[in-house]
C-alpha cells in the first residue's frame, strides 16, 4: 500500500491550493483518512481528517478556510486551502487507515509530504 500527496507549489497570500492524496496497492477498506502538516522547528500537527462515512473534524485554527473530502471510489482524498497565509506554509502529509485484507487490521500509512508555500 501507498500514499501518494500532491498538489503542494507556492502561493500568494489570500490564494488557494488543493491538495491530493492518492492510495494504492492492496485495498480492502479505508477507514479515516487526515491531513497533517509540519513547518521547520514545529512538531507535526492535525489539520483535519474524515471517516468512511463523511465524518470531518479539523483543527480549531483552521476551521472555515480548510476543507477535506474524500472519494471512496477513487481512494482519494483531498484538502482544499483557502484564504492561504504565510503561517500556513508547511509540509503536508496524508495519512490513511487502510485493511489489506478482509481479515487483517487497520494500519496507518503516510504519504512522502506535498510542501506548501505561501509567500508573496
Amino acid at each position: 500500500v501507498q500514499l501518494q500527496a500532491s498538489g503542494g507549489g507556492v502561493v500568494q497570500p489570500g490564494g488557494s491550493l488543493t491538495l491530493s492524496c492518492a492510495a494504492s496497492g492492496r485495498i480492502y477498506s479505508m477507514s479515516a483518512m487526515g491531513w497533517y502538516r509540519q513547518a521547520p522547528g514545529n512538531q507535526r500537527e492535525m489539520v483535519a481528517n474524515i471517516t468512511s462515512g463523511g465524518s470531518t473534524n479539523y483543527a480549531d485554527s483552521l476551521k472555515g478556510r480548510f476543507t477535506i473530502s474524500r472519494d471512496n471510489a477513487k481512494n482519494m482524498g483531498y484538502l482544499q486551502m483557502n484564504s492561504l497565509k504565510p503561517e500556513d506554509t508547511a509540509v503536508y502529509f496524508c495519512s490513511a487507515d487502510i485493511r489489506s485484507r478482509s481479515f487483517s487490521f487497520p494500519t496507518a500509512y503516510w504519504g512522502q509530504g506535498t510542501q506548501v508555500t505561501v509567500s508573496s
